[in-house]
């Protein structure tokens, strides 16, 4: 078993409230990815798991145990740090091994354990290098395996990909990936990577100053992200967001700015009931428009990216900014005028106040 909870889990540092009052379930097996921008709590909600930060309120259990005074040694937990955290005066036998020395492990249970981990990575020829002497993927495979030896409940990763290059990053999270598979344990990871988070994680925590802003699987926050701010940190490009009126004519909805006008579904208007007139936000993907010459957006083109399987046109709307993707087959050429059609049941619209998601 490793499932993991969270109660009104809280860390001050005395003016900054890193965390405040985070409720979360990690059930056993799940990989569950805690997702923000630097300075939204995710790391230090991990480092409170792993025991490496002290709690200032809340609690938190592994299978119903209260882990708040336990020692991280004591925990049955492994974390892989950033930075690999690797002795560079060990060969990668001993690197791995260490822990379960330190544990007074038996020595054939430590050769046992450390032969297997390299099997499942495909480091067995690496075992007697050093660090210095290999690439960072390597390193990274390392640090993996001295996590698995200790066969844990719980592996917590601390933006294991963030020093790698971009090849290299997409590998290694199918590795890890596939690691999780064949291990069945429980994993909480933290990154800032948006791409890494909808591809690895069973559910997603989109967190901001220390406060959960929405739990679910990668499409659902995708999809209907509950505010303003996950709506733009989930997705690549990000939604595009511009001001707009609510209008309400022959009994149809509109949401109007300068360049459009964009008409609404009757199964989506009810969410602006009793807001006609009033000033929201108005929320597109690029991937959710099209070309279309009756289309009622219309922009100027001011930059065109090519990106191989895709182009992003980035537009002047109304004198805000617009992104959206196209086949790579368009032809444009900058200045053009071009009109878009949104695709109704895409269509966002928040409280320019709170942020919240009305439709």
């Amino acid at each position: 078993m490793g499932e993991v909870l969270l109660e009104d889990l809280t860390k001050d540092f005395g003016e900054v409230i890193a965390v405040k009052e985070v409720n979360l379930t990690i059930h056993d097996g799940e990989f569950v990815v805690l997702l923000g921008p630097s300075g939204c709590g995710k790391t230090t909600t991990l480092r409170m798991i792993a025991g490496l930060e002290e709690i200032t309120s809340g609690r938190i259990l592994l299978d119903g145990r209260v882990l708040n005074d336990v020692h991280p040694r004591d925990r049955d937990i492994a974390m892989v740090f950033q930075n690999y955290a690797l002795y560079p005066h060990m060969s990668v036998y001993k690197n791995m091994a260490f822990g379960l020395k330190m544990r007074r492990v038996a020595k054939d249970e430590i050769d046992r354990r450390v032969k297997s981990a390299a099997g499942i990575l495909g480091i067995e020829t690496l075992l007697g290098r050093y660090p210095g002497k290999l690439s960072g993927g390597q390193r990274q495979r390392v640090a993996l395996g001295r996590a698995i030896v200790r066969d844990p409940r719980v592996f917590l990763f601390d933006e294991p990909l963030s020093n790698l290059d971009a090849k290299l990053r997409v590998q290694t999270r199918v590795e890890i990936l596939k690691l999780h598979q064949h291990l069945a344990a429980t994993s909480v990871y933290v990154t800032h990577d948006q791409v890494e988070a909808m591809t690895m994680g069973d559910r997603i925590v989109v967190m901001h100053e220390g406060v959960i802003q929405q739990v679910g699987p990668p499409m659902e926050i995708y999809q209907s992200p509950a505010n303003h701010f996950v709506a733009g940190f989930i997705g690549s490009p990000s939604m595009n967001f511009l001001s707009a009126t609510v209008r309400a004519e022959d009994g149809r909805t509109f949401l109007e700015g300068g360049g459009f006008r964009v008409p609404l579904p009757a199964e989506r208007a009810g969410g602006l009931e009793g807001r006609e007139n009033g000033e929201v936000v108005f929320g597109i993907r690029p991937e959710d428009m099209r070309l279309d010459a009756e289309g009622e957006i219309e922009g100027t083109v001011e930059i065109i990216e090519p990106v191989g399987s895709d182009i992003f046109l980035d537009l002047s709307v109304g004198g805000a900014s617009l992104t959206v993707r196209v086949e790579p087959s368009v032809r444009m050429s900058q200045g053009e005028r071009v009109r878009l059609h949104p695709d109704p049941a895409r269509v966002h619209a928040f409280d320019p106040e709170t942020g919240e998601t009305l439709i």
